[in-house]
């Protein structure tokens, strides 16, 4: 039995760059949440609901997943036909 094979990790360099990224990228979406609170809780703030807030963070937030799932399920090139 070879062992050589074991010892090989399943997630590559690149993909635990594009892991780094995509966590990034969340954050990013996460900040662009925060903000817009009122200081009296009697006043109505409308900057709640405008289009970064609603729109553009989750969005973001989306894109951040995506390239968190791209990089653990994308398979790295296997160079055992080279080795036999």
């Amino acid at each position: 039995m070879n062992m050589e094979n074991n010892t090989k990790m399943a997630i590559t360099r690149k993909g635990l760059w594009l892991i780094v990224t995509g966590v990034l990228v969340m954050v990013a979406g996460f900040i662009l949440m925060i903000g817009g609170g009122s200081k009296d809780p009697q006043v109505f703030n409308e900057a709640m609901f405008n289009f970064r807030r609603l729109t553009l963070a989750p969005l973001v937030i989306l894109c951040g997943i995506v390239i968190i799932v791209v990089a653990i399920m994308k398979r790295p090139k296997d160079n055992s036909e080279n080795d036999k």
